[in-house]
């Protein structure tokens, strides 16, 4: 999925066959010692996206793509900045309700919102696209949200804007990965991967996504829980 140059020669196979000698080339300058977890910093000082960076591709998106656009910084051991690109839903988004104290005025027990959720790495100038949804469901008096990630893109309702993403992204010198390539082990690119620390923490392999963008597995489901504000 992801292919806005089909009339290419080649096709889908000529640009995935460009992806991985990138990852291939990436990996290994990031992971001289082939070991999950332990970057070179020296390698990946300033390779990738800055948050400065991230936040204008990320008002760029809503432009491009008619449609509100939430920067959230990555955690202290990700890799990556993350954007999301409200596809279905309405303000106030979910992706901005979760972050508050408590919730009050909340219409329904339920809400459903579709997004595109965008990793912009900070080791190399690429980027990952992901079809997530969010869901609200009010239990009790604790709303819980939950954010259900996919591995791609699949929902043909979310493909034109996905197309034009990538073409911003191309736009703007960072190159798009498409994501089958990054569930693939790294050992597909670069041969003497261990993994041995990520097992121990995740109790699962590590793939390639988890070396170049962030650290959990990339179909987690994440759960906030958000008291509803007492009157």
């Amino acid at each position: 999925m992801g292919c806005t140059d089909c009339s290419r020669k080649g096709g889908c196979s000529t640009r995935k066959a460009d992806e991985r000698v990138l990852l291939s080339e990436v990996l290994a300058r990031i992971y001289p010692e082939r070991r999950w977890g332990e970057p070179d910093d020296a390698a990946r000082f300033r390779a990738g996206i800055g948050e400065a960076e991230g936040r204008k591709l990320a008002r760029r998106m809503a432009a491009a793509l008619e449609a509100p656009t939430y920067f959230r910084s990555g955690e202290d051991d990700s890799l990556s900045d993350l954007v999301y690109v409200l596809c279905v839903g309405r303000a106030p988004a979910l992706v901005e309700l979760r972050e508050a104290e408590a919730l009050d005025g909340i219409d329904g027990d339920t809400i459903r919102e579709r997004y595109l959720r965008v990793a912009l790495s900070s080791v190399a100038r690429i980027a990952a696209v992901q079809e997530v949804s969010l869901e609200l469901d009010r239990q009790d008096g604790v709303f819980v949200i939950r954010e259900k990630p996919r591995d791609g893109v699949y929902d043909p309702i979310l493909l034109k804007r996905t197309q034009r993403l990538i073409e911003l992204l191309v736009e703007n010198d960072v190159a798009y990965l498409d994501f089958g390539l990054l569930a693939a082990p790294p050992d597909k690119y670069v041969e003497g991967f261990s993994d041995e620390a990520y097992r121990a923490a995740y109790d699962q392999p590590a793939k390639t996504v988890n070396y170049v963008f962030y650290p959990q597995p990339s179909t987690v489901v994440g759960v906030t829980c958000v008291p509803a504000r007492v009157a």
